[in-house]
């Protein structure tokens, strides 16, 4: 890829293949991704690509990482091959061409001669490229940097050999003043520094971006090659995609963890910082999660497999990132309109330049100031920088945020969070360890507290709710088995009903029992917690009080939300008392509360037309729909295909520690974007006019192509090694 613009019509291209849903080109990763439906083939796409001027390459299915790295680090051997060769056929060009006949043994026809052979092998080895790709975009109608580059050295080329093997035409410029006394009018070393130095910067530019690609690569390395498991009571060790689900693998003491699973046996603590940005070692213990390519302690783990493949979780992060980073942000939508119009907009100056200087110019050498003027117009013009600006610091920031354990889907997402104004924090599992404990049991009208637990587990234990789990743990700490429960039902939000032993039992919210049983509830006192009514048939048994503790990070997160500038909210569906201590906990002073899973959504709406920016933070599964009406959805957790699939960004770490680092990486990221995009206008709004030859009537100063080449070279450097600042900052 040479250009935004040439992405923005090779997206138009590619767009308009029967079948193609949705297409995204990033210029930085040169991956083009395509939605399409079965009747799209492999062999279309790459026609259609090659009929605009590139080639493709369309990977098989699980080498696509494989291929994208080969092809690179085979463009990175050819450019750098390609500049050495080319700048040793430069070099002597360039040396006689600025002796200007001072040189008595550097002047004359065989001087000339060797100009022109050695340029026309430095465009042969670097220019034949750029010649190439512009050549296939004109006969579609496209323009790019790779026209400007062929026009620029090829119009200098050109006229050298038209100069040289045409001696009256060299005579007739001399006459009519246009050319300078030292020989031939030759700009043989225009052309081939041109060249040469746009391939410099190219690779150089290939150098940096493959930088940002390294994290995607780091990340794919931390997934050992081979496995330990146990089979037929034996030990035997296996490639890591030989193992199967259900596989018992054993983790030694300072390995890493070949696969997602659980722990069967055995207990350490595991490092798992390389996927959600904790420092601190986990510890491990029959029934704990391990997660592919995290590094095991010093205790010896058995564990079973639960995920493999293309299915653990460091496979999601991985897919996350590269489809991250090859999204664009609504900022990169400016620079794809600017570029497609800006190469027609330079071909149009270049020729207004050169008019200008034949018709105003001095009288000595105008043709030659006219010719350097319009080459160094077409040069200093590629809009590489304006390309490079977004997709750039897209790939640097959402690696850097991956190397944190934040997962970001696209630059839209990283752009989103940048001007949040508001974030919505969904109570249990977020604010709070989402593991809420029985703290209390009441019994009313001559029950007990056994019978009143033993009634809720039996109804709650085939429910996968936390504060069910809650009640079931609670009756089995005090050796109460539930009974068989029919006709459970459940109400998001409300309870759970059933029949237990011939009776119909309800367990839910006093508001909801009041309601669908048509009892009077009394009144708590205990306002700090959750309040479980148990009903049997028509009398209310008791009632279970259960809290769930804040997270340690909470507090601190949400103090580090305020001092950005942004306005925490607490939205739940517990009770106003209960969401209120909480609060006062982590110092949350807006509290929506009551709020049920289907009416989250609403609360969100409510917060937008107040003029709100909203991210809201939750599980992923249950605030659904209020996730996808945010700004930014934020799920928490450890990479749940659902929350990968339901949020903008997920949390890997599990709390909320990590947000207020990605609300400071999302406006890092947006600010460089900010200062690439200005650079690149900037760049071009200056060095136009100077390459035309603005200063030339107060300094009778012409910007040399060579010079005008390298600074356009090293204007896409400087975007991109702004960029990877990102991947230097910490928090």
């Amino acid at each position: 890829m040479s250009c935004a613009a040439c992405a923005l019509k090779l997206e138009h291209g590619l767009g308009g293949l029967a079948g193609v849903r949705s297409v995204s080109v990033n210029f930085a990763t040169r991956l083009a991704t395509l939605e399409c439906g079965n009747e799209v083939t492999t062999d279309r796409i790459v026609e259609a690509v090659e009929r605009l001027g590139y080639s493709a390459i369309i990977p098989r299915m699980g080498d696509a990482r494989a291929a994208m790295v080969a092809a690179r680090d085979a463009e990175g051997r050819d450019l750098l091959s390609r500049t050495i060769v080319g700048a040793i056929l430069a070099v002597p060009v360039v040396v006689m061409a600025m002796t200007h006949g001072s040189v008595s043994w550097l002047h004359g026809a065989w001087a000339d001669w060797t100009q022109a052979l050695l340029g026309t092998a430095a465009m042969a080895v670097c220019g034949l490229p750029f010649m190439v790709r512009a050549w296939r975009q004109a006969k579609v109608g496209m323009t790019s940097m790779d026209t400007l580059v062929a026009l620029g050295s090829g119009v200098a080329w050109l006229w050298s050999m038209l100069v040289l093997c045409v001696p009256a035409l060299a005579e007739l410029v001399r006459d009519a003043g246009a050319a300078d006394a030292h020989g031939a009018p030759l700009q043989f070393e225009a052309a081939a520094s041109i060249v040469v130095l746009v391939t410099l910067g190219k690779w150089l530019e290939w150098r940096a971006t493959r930088s940002a690609s390294h994290a995607i690569e780091s990340l794919v390395d931390l997934a050992p090659p081979r496995a330990v498991v146990l089979r037929d009571g034996s030990e035997c060790e296996v490639m890591a995609s030989e193992v199967a689900v259900g596989d018992l693998v054993l983790v030694r003491p300072g390995s890493r963890v070949p696969v997602d699973g659980t722990v069967e046996s055995g207990r350490s603590s595991v490092d798992e910082s390389m996927l959600t940005g904790e420092p601190m070692p986990v510890d491990k213990a029959p029934g704990d999660r391990m997660l592919g390519g995290t590094v095991n302690g010093a205790g010896a783990l058995r564990m079973v497999a639960t995920q493999v493949g293309r299915a653990t979780v460091l496979a999601q992060v991985v897919r996350a990132v590269e489809d991250a980073q090859g999204s664009k942000a609504p900022i990169a939508r400016l620079a794809d309109r600017v570029s497609s119009r800006f190469v027609p907009v330079v071909l149009a100056i270049a020729v207004i330049t050169g008019v200008a200087w034949m018709l105003f110019g001095p009288d000595e050498d105008r043709f030659g100031r006219a010719l350097v003027a319009v080459v160094s117009t077409l040069i200093i013009a590629c809009p590489c920088a304006m390309g490079l600006a977004t997709p750039a610091a897209i790939m640097a920031g959402t690696a850097a945020a991956a190397r944190r354990g934040i997962l970001v889907k696209g630059g839209a997402a990283l752009e989103a969070l940048a001007r949040v104004t508001t974030v919505v924090l969904d109570k249990t599992g977020t604010i709070t360890e989402g593991r809420p404990r029985v703290s209390g049991v009441t019994a009313f009208h001559g029950a007990t507290e056994r019978e009143v637990l033993s009634v809720a587990a039996s109804i709650e234990c085939s429910s996968e709710h936390p504060l069910a789990r809650a009640i079931v743990a609670a009756a089995d700490e005090r050796g109460i088995l539930p009974k068989p429960a029919t006709e459970v039902v459940a109400h998001a939000g409300e309870g759970v009903e059933g029949v237990v032993s011939g009776q119909r039992v309800r367990v839910g919210t006093p508001a909801w029992i009041a309601a669908a049983a048509g009892l009077a509830v009394p009144a708590h006192d205990d306002e700090a917690s959750t309040i479980a009514v148990v009903a049997v048939d028509g009398r209310v048994l008791g009632s279970i009080q259960l809290r769930d503790a804040s997270r340690p990070s909470s507090r601190a997160a949400v103090a580090s939300l305020r001092a950005l500038g942004i306005d925490p909210v607490m939205l739940t569906g517990d009770g106003l008392a209960p969401a209120r201590a909480i609060a006062a906990e982590v110092g949350i002073d807006r509290v929506i509360a009551g709020v049920l899973p289907h009416d989250k959504a609403r609360s969100i709406i409510e917060l937008q037309r107040g003029g709100e920016r909203v991210a809201m933070v939750g599980d992923g599964i249950n605030d659904a729909p209020a996730l996808a009406q945010a700004e930014v959805g934020i799920a928490m957790g450890c990479g749940a295909a659902i929350a990968l699939e339901a949020a903008d960004l997920t949390l890997m770490r599990g709390d909320l520690a990590a947000l207020p680092i990605a609300v400071r990486s999302a406006r890092r990221t947006l600010r460089t974007i900010t200062q690439n995009l200005w650079w690149a206008f900037g760049y071009n709004a200056v060095m136009i006019p100077l390459a035309a030859g603005a200063l030339w009537p107060w300094t009778g100063w012409l910007l040399p192509p060579m010079l005008a080449s390298a600074a356009m070279a090293l204007s896409s450097v400087s975007v991109v090694l702004n960029s990877l600042r990102l991947l230097r900052q910490s928090d």
